[in-house]
Order: C-alpha cells, then sequence, then structure tokens
C-alpha cells in the first residue's frame, strides 16, 4: 500500500511538471508573437489618451528592449491565460465528479472575459487617473514632466495587471465553490476583513486621495458581493443535487 501511494504521488509530480512545461512552451511562443505584435500595439497606444499628450523619452539603449519585452509579456499573459487555466483544470479534474469536471470547465470562458472587463476598466479608468493625479502634482510643484517609455510602461502595467486579476475574483469564488472549498456563510462571516483588503489594494492601485479611492475600491467591492451571490447560487445547487441525490437514494 504505501508503495502505491509513492507511485501516485510520483505521477501527480511529473503530470504537474508536464504540465508547467506546457504552460512555459506556450508563453514563450505567445511572446514571440507578442514581439511581432508589439510595435502596432505600441503606436496604438501612443495615439490614445494620456500617451497622446506626451512625448515618450529612452534614457538608455536596454529601455526600448525592456519596453518589447513588457508589451510581450503582456500580450502573452492575454493570449495564453485560457490555455494556463485549462492546464489548472486538467490538473485537479482527477479529484472531481463528472459533473463538476464539466461545471468547471465551463468558467474558463468566463475567466477570460471577467480578465478582459478588468483589462478595459483598468486601463481606460483607473490608469488615466493615476496619470492625472501625478501630472497635477507636478503641475503644482513647477515640475516640467520627461516621461521615459520604460517606467511608463511600468507604472501602467503595475496598474493595469493586478486590478484585471482582481476581476477575476467572481469565478475564482464559483470554483472554489464549486469544490466545496467556500460557501457562501463563509464569505458573509469574512466580509469586514476582505473589505479591508480591498481597501489596501485600492490604496496600493490608485492615487492617494479619497475619490481616486474609491472610484477603484466601490468596483471592487461589488466584485466580491457578486461573488458571494454566484457561490450561493452554486452552493444552492449543489445542495439541490445532494437533496435529489439522497431522495432517490431513499426510494431505492
Amino acid at each position: 500500500m504505501p508503495i502505491k501511494e509513492t507511485m501516485s504521488l510520483v505521477e501527480h509530480l511529473s503530470e504537474l511538471r508536464t504540465r508547467i512545461i506546457r504552460v512555459l512552451i506556450v508563453i514563450v511562443l505567445t511572446m514571440i508573437a507578442g514581439f511581432l505584435a508589439a510595435q502596432k500595439l505600441l503606436l496604438y497606444l501612443k495615439q490614445t489618451p494620456p500617451a497622446s499628450d506626451m512625448t515618450w523619452h529612452v534614457f538608455s539603449p536596454m529601455d526600448s528592449i525592456r519596453l518589447y519585452m513588457m508589451i510581450a509579456f503582456a500580450i502573452s499573459l492575454t493570449v495564453t491565460l485560457p490555455f494556463i487555466l485549462y492546464q489548472i483544470w486538467g490538473f485537479v479534474k482527477q479529484g472531481l465528479t463528472k459533473e463538476e469536471q464539466s461545471a468547471t470547465l465551463r468558467y474558463i470562458p468566463y475567466t477570460v472575459l471577467c480578465f478582459i472587463i478588468g483589462l478595459t476598466f483598468a486601463y481606460f479608468v483607473v490608469f488615466p487617473m493615476c496619470m492625472a493625479f501625478t501630472t497635477q502634482i507636478s503641475d503644482n510643484l513647477g515640475l516640467t514632466p520627461t516621461y521615459g517609455v520604460a517606467q511608463y510602461f511600468s507604472f501602467m502595467l503595475n496598474i493595469v495587471l493586478p486590478l484585471s486579476i482582481a476581476f477575476e475574483l467572481p469565478i475564482v469564488v464559483m470554483f472554489l465553490t464549486r469544490l466545496k472549498l467556500l460557501n457562501p456563510k463563509l464569505l458573509n462571516k469574512f466580509r469586514r476583513y476582505a473589505y479591508i483588503v480591498l481597501v489596501i489594494l485600492a490604496s496600493l492601485i490608485s492615487p492617494p486621495d479619497l475619490i481616486s479611492h474609491l472610484m477603484v475600491a466601490i468596483p471592487l467591492f461589488a466584485l466580491y458581493e457578486i461573488s458571494v451571490v454566484l457561490s450561493r447560487f452554486v452552493f444552492n445547487g449543489q445542495m439541490k443535487e445532494l437533496s435529489k441525490l439522497n431522495v432517490e437514494y431513499g426510494a431505492s
């Protein structure tokens, strides 16, 4: 019996390694495609606010390479996300029933949709707000903004990517509820602590003023409440399935 358990553990680790290698290969391939698409994407971003109102500079020979790397990575992450989620699902599906496997697989398209919504909200709402705040501070101090292109995109990605990932919260909660690791009662119990964490996250992403905090924190609070509702929906469905099975088992 111990030998069987050891072999099972080795097989799981081997499968995990295989799936990680697959993800890394796809990331490398999509980054190559990202390098090819980076120039067109940069031209588009430069023609849209707030970048259209400023001049980009390079402060070292490596800035252009850093810029291409950042854009290629952002493209790769967005394109590879469905494949990464599918590999995660493939690894954990062995511990799920067939119904749970089918249900959790359907979450992947919604996860991608939430990521795109978060990306759009972060870039077109939060990021311009942050740039306007920093520009106003520079004007008040009598400073002339001179933006390095690598620093500009580092600042942008540090805002956009975390907020885009935060928009995955409802789908993650549904998935964990489906696996019986979360339930609406637990989410309601820890709501105050979750709100504190979301406030801290909003303060890290947004400029340090109350209006900006609220503009970021309120959507995060809404995401949490949506997560609670979706968790309750999944949980109630599980309870109905369980009751139905109990009735059928009692009748037999």
